[in-house]
Protein backbone atom coordinates (compact mmCIF):
# COMPACT_ATOMS: atom_id res chain seq x y z
CA UNK A 1 0.00 0.00 0.00
CA UNK A 2 1.33 3.65 -0.67
CA UNK A 3 0.12 6.47 1.25
CA UNK A 4 1.86 9.87 0.15
CA UNK A 5 1.48 12.72 2.65
CA UNK A 6 1.95 16.28 1.14
CA UNK A 7 1.12 20.18 1.94
CA UNK A 8 0.29 22.68 0.01
CA UNK A 9 1.63 25.50 1.56
CA UNK A 10 3.69 26.01 4.50
CA UNK A 11 5.27 23.49 6.95
CA UNK A 12 2.26 21.68 8.74
CA UNK A 13 4.24 18.62 10.11
CA UNK A 14 4.43 16.39 6.69
CA UNK A 15 7.41 14.50 7.90
CA UNK A 16 6.74 14.09 11.81
CA UNK A 17 3.55 12.68 11.10
CA UNK A 18 4.60 10.52 8.17
CA UNK A 19 6.24 8.76 10.94
CA UNK A 20 3.83 8.89 13.79
CA UNK A 21 1.89 6.99 11.33
CA UNK A 22 4.18 4.15 10.38
CA UNK A 23 5.08 4.15 14.02
CA UNK A 24 1.55 3.25 14.40
CA UNK A 25 0.74 1.05 11.79
CA UNK A 26 0.31 -2.75 12.38
CA UNK A 27 3.64 -4.07 13.78
CA UNK A 28 3.29 -7.21 11.13
CA UNK A 29 3.56 -4.98 8.20
CA UNK A 30 6.92 -3.98 6.90
CA UNK A 31 7.20 -0.16 6.82
CA UNK A 32 9.36 2.17 5.12
CA UNK A 33 9.14 6.05 5.13
CA UNK A 34 10.95 7.57 1.80
CA UNK A 35 11.30 11.25 1.49
CA UNK A 36 10.31 12.09 -1.77
CA UNK A 37 9.81 15.86 -0.92
CA UNK A 38 11.50 17.81 -4.12
CA UNK A 39 12.68 20.54 -1.48
CA UNK A 40 15.32 17.72 0.21
CA UNK A 41 14.95 15.60 2.90
CA UNK A 42 15.54 15.97 6.66
CA UNK A 43 15.76 13.05 7.81
CA UNK A 44 19.66 12.08 7.81
CA UNK A 45 19.74 15.68 9.92
CA UNK A 46 17.31 14.92 12.15
CA UNK A 47 18.63 11.56 13.54
CA UNK A 48 22.11 11.58 12.57
CA UNK A 49 22.21 8.90 9.69
CA UNK A 50 24.11 8.10 6.87
CA UNK A 51 23.95 10.04 3.27
CA UNK A 52 23.85 6.60 1.58
CA UNK A 53 22.13 4.46 1.14
CA UNK A 54 19.12 6.51 0.94
CA UNK A 55 16.96 8.29 -2.47
CA UNK A 56 20.42 8.59 -4.31
CA UNK A 57 21.60 5.17 -4.06
CA UNK A 58 18.06 3.82 -5.19
CA UNK A 59 18.21 6.67 -8.04
CA UNK A 60 20.90 5.43 -9.32
CA UNK A 61 20.33 1.57 -8.98
CA UNK A 62 17.11 2.43 -10.85
CA UNK A 63 18.49 3.56 -13.83
CA UNK A 64 18.00 0.25 -15.27
CA UNK A 65 15.71 -2.25 -14.31
CA UNK A 66 15.53 -3.83 -11.26
CA UNK A 67 13.52 -6.28 -9.13
CA UNK A 68 11.22 -4.06 -6.58
CA UNK A 69 13.01 -5.90 -3.83
CA UNK A 70 16.13 -3.67 -4.61
CA UNK A 71 14.58 -0.89 -2.34
CA UNK A 72 14.94 -3.04 0.45
CA UNK A 73 19.00 -2.41 0.02
CA UNK A 74 18.23 1.62 -0.11
CA UNK A 75 17.03 1.87 3.76
CA UNK A 76 18.06 2.37 7.28
CA UNK A 77 16.43 1.59 10.28
CA UNK A 78 15.33 3.99 12.48
CA UNK A 79 13.41 2.42 16.23
CA UNK A 80 10.00 1.09 16.22
CA UNK A 81 11.08 -1.07 13.47
CA UNK A 82 10.75 1.46 10.91
CA UNK A 83 12.69 1.26 7.89
CA UNK A 84 13.38 5.05 6.15
CA UNK A 85 14.78 5.92 2.82
CA UNK A 86 16.47 9.54 3.47
CA UNK A 87 16.53 12.22 0.73
CA UNK A 88 19.07 14.52 0.26
CA UNK A 89 19.42 17.43 2.17
CA UNK A 90 19.57 19.75 -1.21
CA UNK A 91 16.84 20.21 -3.69
CA UNK A 92 18.52 19.62 -6.71
CA UNK A 93 19.71 16.31 -6.34
CA UNK A 94 16.47 15.40 -4.36
CA UNK A 95 14.39 16.90 -7.95
CA UNK A 96 17.32 14.54 -9.59
CA UNK A 97 16.35 11.78 -7.69
CA UNK A 98 12.49 11.83 -8.14
CA UNK A 99 12.98 12.44 -11.95
CA UNK A 100 14.01 8.77 -11.88
CA UNK A 101 11.94 7.18 -9.17
CA UNK A 102 8.61 8.47 -9.85
CA UNK A 103 8.58 7.02 -13.48
CA UNK A 104 6.16 4.49 -14.41
CA UNK A 105 8.55 1.19 -13.75
CA UNK A 106 9.90 3.20 -10.60
CA UNK A 107 10.36 0.30 -7.90
CA UNK A 108 9.18 2.26 -5.32
CA UNK A 109 5.45 1.25 -6.74
CA UNK A 110 6.40 -2.08 -6.87
CA UNK A 111 7.30 -2.79 -3.63
CA UNK A 112 4.12 -1.06 -2.49
CA UNK A 113 2.16 -3.09 -4.24
CA UNK A 114 3.65 -6.51 -2.17
CA UNK A 115 1.67 -7.96 0.51
CA UNK A 116 2.10 -6.45 4.00
CA UNK A 117 3.76 -3.70 3.24
CA UNK A 118 3.06 0.01 3.41
CA UNK A 119 4.97 2.50 2.34
CA UNK A 120 4.69 6.07 3.38
CA UNK A 121 5.87 8.88 0.70
CA UNK A 122 6.77 12.62 2.73
CA UNK A 123 6.26 14.29 -0.59
CA UNK A 124 6.99 17.40 1.26
CA UNK A 125 4.75 21.02 -0.29
CA UNK A 126 3.43 20.27 -3.60
CA UNK A 127 3.51 23.55 -5.86
CA UNK A 128 2.26 22.72 -8.71
CA UNK A 129 4.62 20.94 -11.39
CA UNK A 130 6.18 19.19 -8.42
CA UNK A 131 7.98 16.06 -9.35
CA UNK A 132 6.75 14.26 -6.43
CA UNK A 133 2.85 14.48 -8.33
CA UNK A 134 4.19 11.12 -10.09
CA UNK A 135 4.18 9.50 -6.70
CA UNK A 136 0.55 11.01 -5.74
CA UNK A 137 -0.70 9.49 -8.96
CA UNK A 138 0.13 6.06 -8.05
CA UNK A 139 -1.10 6.61 -4.21
CA UNK A 140 -3.38 4.21 -2.77
CA UNK A 141 -4.82 7.58 -1.06
CA UNK A 142 -3.46 10.94 -0.39
CA UNK A 143 -3.04 12.85 2.60
CA UNK A 144 -3.30 16.26 2.33
CA UNK A 145 -2.20 17.97 5.33
CA UNK A 146 -2.96 21.44 5.94
CA UNK A 147 -2.07 24.15 8.71
CA UNK A 148 -5.81 26.18 9.48
CA UNK A 149 -5.07 29.50 9.28
CA UNK A 150 -6.76 31.79 7.07
CA UNK A 151 -3.58 32.21 4.43
CA UNK A 152 -3.39 28.88 4.79
CA UNK A 153 -6.28 27.44 3.54
CA UNK A 154 -6.65 30.14 0.78
CA UNK A 155 -3.87 28.27 -0.90
CA UNK A 156 -5.48 24.87 0.03
CA UNK A 157 -8.63 26.19 -1.67
CA UNK A 158 -7.27 26.47 -4.86
CA UNK A 159 -5.32 23.42 -5.40
CA UNK A 160 -7.67 20.95 -3.51
CA UNK A 161 -9.61 19.76 -6.23
CA UNK A 162 -7.01 19.78 -9.01
CA UNK A 163 -5.06 17.51 -6.16
CA UNK A 164 -8.24 15.30 -5.65
CA UNK A 165 -8.01 14.53 -9.55
CA UNK A 166 -4.76 13.55 -9.31
CA UNK A 167 -4.79 11.34 -6.38
CA UNK A 168 -6.78 8.11 -6.30
CA UNK A 169 -8.21 9.04 -2.56
CA UNK A 170 -7.77 12.53 -1.31
CA UNK A 171 -8.13 12.51 2.44
CA UNK A 172 -8.27 16.31 4.72
CA UNK A 173 -5.83 16.31 7.68
CA UNK A 174 -5.44 19.73 9.29
CA UNK A 175 -2.86 20.40 12.18
CA UNK A 176 -2.88 22.50 14.92
CA UNK A 177 -4.09 26.14 15.69
CA UNK A 178 -6.25 27.97 14.11
CA UNK A 179 -9.96 28.37 12.41
CA UNK A 180 -11.96 25.38 13.86
CA UNK A 181 -12.53 22.24 12.04
CA UNK A 182 -16.33 22.80 11.51
CA UNK A 183 -15.50 26.26 9.74
CA UNK A 184 -13.20 24.79 7.63
CA UNK A 185 -15.54 22.13 6.54
CA UNK A 186 -18.32 24.42 6.32
CA UNK A 187 -15.60 26.51 4.01
CA UNK A 188 -13.82 23.74 1.49
CA UNK A 189 -16.77 21.94 1.53
CA UNK A 190 -14.91 18.77 2.08
CA UNK A 191 -14.81 17.18 5.60
CA UNK A 192 -11.75 16.27 7.50
CA UNK A 193 -10.57 13.03 8.11
CA UNK A 194 -8.31 14.52 11.42
CA UNK A 195 -6.40 16.99 13.00
CA UNK A 196 -3.15 17.10 14.43
CA UNK A 197 -3.10 18.79 17.49
CA UNK A 198 0.07 21.02 18.54
CA UNK A 199 1.48 18.57 20.31
CA UNK A 200 5.76 19.15 21.02
CA UNK A 201 6.48 16.92 23.11
CA UNK A 202 5.24 13.86 21.19
CA UNK A 203 6.50 15.22 18.10
CA UNK A 204 9.78 15.21 19.75
CA UNK A 205 10.49 11.68 19.32
CA UNK A 206 10.50 12.27 15.39
CA UNK A 207 12.63 15.74 15.31
CA UNK A 208 14.89 13.81 16.80
CA UNK A 209 14.79 16.17 19.48
CA UNK A 210 14.51 16.42 23.15
CA UNK A 211 11.35 16.18 24.28
CA UNK A 212 10.15 19.27 26.62
CA UNK A 213 6.36 19.41 28.71
CA UNK A 214 4.48 16.37 29.35
CA UNK A 215 2.77 14.73 26.76
CA UNK A 216 -1.28 15.40 26.66
CA UNK A 217 -3.27 12.32 26.08
CA UNK A 218 -5.08 12.65 22.96
CA UNK A 219 -2.25 14.41 21.12
CA UNK A 220 -0.67 13.32 18.16
CA UNK A 221 -0.32 10.00 18.80
CA UNK A 222 -3.62 9.40 19.64
CA UNK A 223 -4.55 10.84 15.98
CA UNK A 224 -1.51 8.82 14.19
CA UNK A 225 -3.37 5.48 15.72
CA UNK A 226 -7.10 6.51 14.46
CA UNK A 227 -5.57 7.14 11.03
CA UNK A 228 -3.33 4.17 11.03
CA UNK A 229 -6.26 2.09 12.15
CA UNK A 230 -8.25 3.38 9.64
CA UNK A 231 -6.41 3.22 6.06
CA UNK A 232 -5.02 -0.26 7.26
CA UNK A 233 -8.86 -1.76 7.47
CA UNK A 234 -8.34 -1.44 3.74
CA UNK A 235 -4.94 -3.31 3.40
CA UNK A 236 -4.02 -5.30 2.05
CA UNK A 237 -6.42 -4.98 -1.33
CA UNK A 238 -5.99 -6.90 -4.13
CA UNK A 239 -6.11 -5.46 -7.77
CA UNK A 240 -9.94 -5.99 -8.42
CA UNK A 241 -10.67 -4.77 -4.85
CA UNK A 242 -12.55 -0.92 -4.80
CA UNK A 243 -10.17 1.63 -2.36
CA UNK A 244 -12.41 1.49 0.44
CA UNK A 245 -13.94 4.31 1.76
CA UNK A 246 -11.31 5.74 4.39
CA UNK A 247 -12.81 8.66 5.76
CA UNK A 248 -16.07 6.78 6.90
CA UNK A 249 -14.22 4.74 9.37
CA UNK A 250 -12.96 7.44 11.02
CA UNK A 251 -15.51 8.29 14.25
CA UNK A 252 -16.99 11.91 13.73
CA UNK A 253 -16.69 11.75 10.38
CA UNK A 254 -20.43 11.48 8.80
CA UNK A 255 -20.51 10.10 5.58
CA UNK A 256 -20.70 12.34 2.45
CA UNK A 257 -21.31 11.82 -1.35
CA UNK A 258 -18.10 11.61 -3.08
CA UNK A 259 -17.09 13.47 -6.22
CA UNK A 260 -15.58 11.20 -9.22
CA UNK A 261 -12.31 12.74 -8.27
CA UNK A 262 -12.18 11.01 -4.83
CA UNK A 263 -12.23 14.33 -3.17
CA UNK A 264 -15.57 13.76 -0.32
CA UNK A 265 -17.61 16.86 -0.99
CA UNK A 266 -20.14 18.38 2.03
CA UNK A 267 -24.01 19.31 1.16
CA UNK A 268 -24.33 22.35 -0.68
CA UNK A 269 -24.34 25.12 2.26
CA UNK A 270 -27.82 26.04 3.97
CA UNK A 271 -29.53 29.00 2.84
CA UNK A 272 -29.93 31.92 5.06
CA UNK A 273 -32.66 34.54 4.38
CA UNK A 274 -32.54 33.01 0.48
CA UNK A 275 -28.51 33.43 0.02
CA UNK A 276 -25.84 30.97 0.42
CA UNK A 277 -23.79 31.06 3.44
CA UNK A 278 -20.15 31.98 2.79
CA UNK A 279 -18.52 30.03 0.58
CA UNK A 280 -14.99 29.07 -0.12
CA UNK A 281 -13.35 32.71 -1.52
CA UNK A 282 -10.18 33.20 0.47
CA UNK A 283 -12.03 35.35 3.01
CA UNK A 284 -11.44 34.34 6.78
CA UNK A 285 -13.31 31.44 8.33
CA UNK A 286 -15.63 32.09 10.65
CA UNK A 287 -16.69 29.83 13.66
Amino acid sequence: MLIALASVKGSPGVTTFALALAASWPADVRRVVVECDPAGGDLAQRFGLATSPGLLSLAAAARQPVDPDVVWNHTQPLPGSIQVIPGPPGGQQARAALSTLTSPTSPLYGTARQPAVAMFADCGRLDPGSPAEGVIRHADVLLLISGTYSDELAHLATRVHELGHTAARACLVLAGHGHPTHAVERELRIPVMARIPDDPSAAARYTGRAATGRRRPGGLIRVANVVAQALSNGSPRGPSQPIPDFVQQVPGVPAQPTAASGVRLLPPPALHNGHPQTSASGKDVRS
